[in-house]
């Protein structure tokens, strides 16, 4: 029933962003004019972006895209929406829905981002299965923590302010453990190299999921 539920719920999900394609575009425009003013700050027609520099900048714009793609998740949703939501479906169903579809839109607009990055910045990444591995993790990552929080925020009147303050404990770790990964994939070392950091960023993700699961039952009742 759960998951019958979870399948519904995705295609809904997937549905309305198709018919209000101006939030997905919005999502592409962002990445693409981020890319273009990165190119044009550092004047790289005459100089090379240093791996570093190219890797950290990388995340930032992944990092700042989520929040825009995923901050709407439960804001946008009208309260006699919800409500109706609330007649049909369990809790349970909604928020694994929604982590699931906004991980989905996430890694699609990862791969267009690192792609758009690459040709237009260079692409400094030698083992280039690891680093995309290392993005799936992040958009989940990434995805989980903002739905659930955003959740929260939809709870206290769209309150912008209270979703960056609880988000950012979690982003935070997640977010230099992605950077160090990406880094040891752009370096082309071994991948046993960044064992401990994939372990440690699939059990957060495991674990948000799971608080997920648990609580948000009790803050839709609330």
């Amino acid at each position: 029933m759960l998951l019958r539920e979870i399948q519904i719920l995705v295609k809904k999900e997937a549905l309305l962003e198709w018919r209000e394609r101006y939030a997905l575009n919005g999502l592409l425009l962002y990445i693409v004019s981020t890319v273009m003013i990165t190119y044009l700050s550092f004047n790289l027609k005459q100089a090379v972006l240093s791996p570093p520099t190219w890797n950290t900048l990388f995340w930032i714009i992944l990092l700042f895209t989520a929040i825009n793609a995923v901050a709407k998740s439960f804001m946008q949703e009208r309260q006699g929406r919800l409500l109706y939501y609330y007649t049909l479906v369990s809790p349970q169903g909604i928020i694994l829905s929604k982590i699931i579809y906004n991980s989905l839109l996430m890694l699609v607009i990862a791969l267009i981002g690192f792609a758009t990055y690459a040709l237009v910045l260079g692409n400094p990444v030698q083992d280039t299965g690891l680093f995309i591995f290392n993005m799936l993790l992040g958009g989940i990552g990434f995805s989980s923590t903002l739905t659930m929080v955003s959740s929260i925020a939809a709870k206290a009147n769209n309150n912008a302010t209270l979703m960056a303050i609880l988000s950012f404990p979690v982003i935070l770790p997640m977010l230099l453990m992605l950077i160090k990964t990406s880094k040891n994939a752009m370096d082309g070392l071994a991948r046993s190299a960044s064992f401990d950091e994939i372990l440690t960023l699939i059990a957060i993700n495991m674990i948000v999921a799971t608080v997920s699961f648990i609580l948000f039952p009790y803050l839709w009742r609330g």
